[in-house]
C-alpha cells in the first residue's frame, strides 16, 4: 500500500473515483485549497466533470486507462464505496488511496460490516446472512418478522432490499432481490435516525460534526437537521461509537455512522444501522452550517493536512434535498432570505434522482 510521505502542496492534483455530485463538491472543495482535481467515471453525463479541469470517462476496470489516470495525480480518493475491489487493489499498489483498501472490503458488504461493528461492542439491529432460500427461511426462524430483506452488496436509497411481514411469500422476496447473497435484519422501532458525521486524518486525529436528525421519503433522505432531538450525553455517545469506528478501520478521510435511536423504557439507545466511508448526503449542511464543510475535510485529510473546526455556525441548520422536479422550484427559493441552494448540474430532473440541495442556517 502507497502512503503520503509528507502533506500535499496546493498545486498537486487529487483523483476522485466517481463523477456524481459528491464528486462534483468534493471538486469544488479542492479548488478552493488550490489543488487540481482529476474526476474518473464510468459515466458520461457526470456532471463532476464539468467543475474539474481533468477528467477520463472509462470503465473501473480499463487497466490502462487507470494507469494513465494515476500518471496525472498524487493521492486518490472516492465519491462511492461500490469501487470493485480489484480496482482499489490496483490503485492502492501505486498511489496512496483514501480511505484504504481494507475499508472498502468491509463496508461494501452489509455482512461483514455489522460483524464488524459487533467486534467493537457496538450494537446493531438483530441480522442473519443469507445466501439462499433455505437460508431465508431459517433466517425467518431466527430473526422474526417484521425484517428487512437486503441484498449484501450494491444497495443504496432503497434499492436492494424489501420489508417482510408475516404471511408474505419468502421465495418471492429473495427473487426480487435477485436470489444473491443478502442480509435480513430484524425491523428496528426507532424514535428517529441520525448520524454522526466524522473526518480523521493519518496522525489519528479526529473531528466530529453535530449529529444530525435524518426524516427520509420514499427511502431517499429528505432532510437533515441539526442539533437533533436527542439529549447531550446520546450525542456524545454516538459520536464516541463514530470516532471507535474510524480508529478501528484506520480510516483517514471523512466517514458517515448511520444510527437509529431506540427506546428502552424511560431510556434511549444508539444502534448502528449503516456505514459511509465517504462524504455523505446528511452532511451536506456543513456546506453553510459549520466552520469547514465535510467536503473540506475530507479534501485535508486525504492530503496530509490538519483538520479545520468542525464547530456549528448557528443555532440551527436544516437541509433539504431536491429530488426529482422539485428541483423546478429553485426560483422560488434563491429568493428566500438565508436559503442557500446548491445545484447539481445534473440536467433532466427524473423521479428519485437528487438534483441539489437547499440549506437553511438559523443564526
Amino acid at each position: 500500500m502507497t502512503t503520503l510521505h509528507k502533506p500535499l502542496a496546493p498545486d498537486a492534483t487529487i483523483g476522485i473515483l466517481g463523477g456524481g455530485q459528491l464528486g462534483r463538491m468534493l471538486a469544488q472543495a479542492a479548488h478552493e485549497l488550490g489543488f487540481r482535481v482529476h474526476i474518473y467515471s464510468d459515466k458520461k453525463d457526470s456532471c463532476a466533470f464539468d467543475v474539474a479541469k481533468l477528467s477520463t470517462c472509462a470503465p473501473y476496470d480499463n487497466w490502462a486507462r487507470l494507469a494513465d489516470f494515476l500518471n496525472t495525480v498524487d493521492a486518490v480518493t472516492y465519491e462511492f464505496e461500490n469501487i470493485p475491489a480489484e480496482t482499489a487493489a490496483f490503485i492502492a499498489a501505486r498511489k496512496p488511496l483514501f480511505p484504504n483498501a481494507d475499508v472498502l472490503a468491509t463496508t461494501q458488504d452489509r455482512v461483514k460490516e455489522k460483524r464488524f461493528v459487533n467486534s467493537l461492542k457496538i450494537a446493531t439491529a438483530p441480522f442473519a446472512p443469507v445466501n439462499s432460500s433455505t437460508e431465508l427461511s431459517m433466517a425467518f426462524a431466527k430473526i422474526g418478522m417484521p425484517a428487512i430483506l437486503k441484498t449484501a452488496r450494491l444497495g443504496y436509497d432503497g434499492k436492494g432490499q424489501v420489508k417482510l411481514d408475516k404471511g408474505d411469500d419468502l421465495g418471492t422476496a429473495w427473487r426480487s432481490i435477485g436470489e444473491q447473497p443478502a442480509v435480513l435484519e430484524g425491523f428496528v422501532k426507532f424514535e428517529r435516525e441520525i448520524s454522526v458525521v466524522i473526518a480523521r486524518d493519518a496522525s489519528g486525529k479526529t473531528a466530529a460534526f453535530d449529529p444530525a436528525e435524518n426524516v427520509h421519503r420514499n427511502h431517499i433522505l429528505h432532510t437533515s437537521t441539526v442539533p437533533a432531538k436527542i439529549t447531550p450525553a446520546l450525542a456524545k455517545e454516538a459520536v464516541n461509537i463514530a470516532t471507535k469506528i474510524a480508529k478501528a478501520l484506520n480510516y483517514v478521510g471523512v466517514l458517515a455512522v448511520e444510527l437509529f435511536v431506540v427506546k428502552k423504557g424511560a431510556k434511549r439507545e444508539l444502534l448502528v444501522n449503516e456505514i459511509a466511508p465517504r462524504v455523505h448526503n446528511s452532511g451536506h449542511w456543513t456546506m453553510d452550517g459549520a466552520q469547514a464543510s465535510q467536503f473540506e475535510q475530507h479534501i485535508r485529510a486525504v492530503a496530509g493536512w490538519p483538520l479545520n473546526s468542525a464547530k456549528r455556525v448557528g443555532k440551527s441548520a436544516v437541509m433539504t434535498n431536491l429530488i426529482g422536479d422539485e428541483v423546478l422550484g429553485w426560483e422560488k427559493i434563491a429568493k428566500e432570505p438565508g436559503a442557500s441552494v446548491h445545484l447539481y448540474g445534473k440536467g433532466a430532473a427524473k423521479a428519485g434522482r437528487k438534483m441539489g440541495h437547499v440549506t437553511r442556517v438559523k443564526l
